[in-house]
């Protein structure tokens, strides 16, 4: 409890001594390093690729059968979960190889771990897409038979 305290303090005496210039330069240089983040996630892996294309064609078919509100939230949310679970396993993989260069099985067990995280929040997100996106698709496609 006191190194938290100490650490909080110190946190609020280096925030109430920066000047407001060097306040928003500190947090433009933070966005700066989440967006390299973000770009490496996008450049190296292969699931997040997958993740963008499944999310721009549930963003798509969203418009397209005109969702609600609460369905735009929750399906924003669960792309948020998805993609935070890829990026959070992506930091694993590489402080991992970085701690441990040579093969260890507690490494692997972090790696498969991290990976497992993504795998869980992907499937809740297709359960998740069928539920929100299922019905009003389903409607769609039987009226377009019907009509036809």
């Amino acid at each position: 409890m006191i190194v938290s305290r100490y650490f909080l303090e110190a946190a609020v005496t280096y925030t109430q001594n920066m000047t407001i210039k060097e306040f928003i330069t500190s947090r433009i240089t933070s966005f700066g390093h989440a967006l390299r983040g973000w770009a490496y996630v996008l450049k190296t892996q292969h699931n997040a690729w997958i993740h963008s294309a499944v999310a721009i064609v549930v963003f798509t078919l969203g418009i397209w059968l005109r969702l609600s509100v609460p369905d735009w939230a929750i399906l924003i949310i669960t792309i948020t979960i998805v993609f935070t679970a890829e990026f959070i396993n992506t930091a694993i993989e590489a402080v991992v190889d970085l701690a441990s260069p040579v093969h260890h099985p507690l490494a692997k067990v972090g790696k498969d771990v991290g990976a497992a995280a993504v795998l869980v929040a992907a499937l809740a997100a297709v359960f998740i897409g069928l539920l929100i996106l299922g019905p009003p698709l389903w409607a769609k496609v039987i009226t377009a038979l019907v009509g036809a």
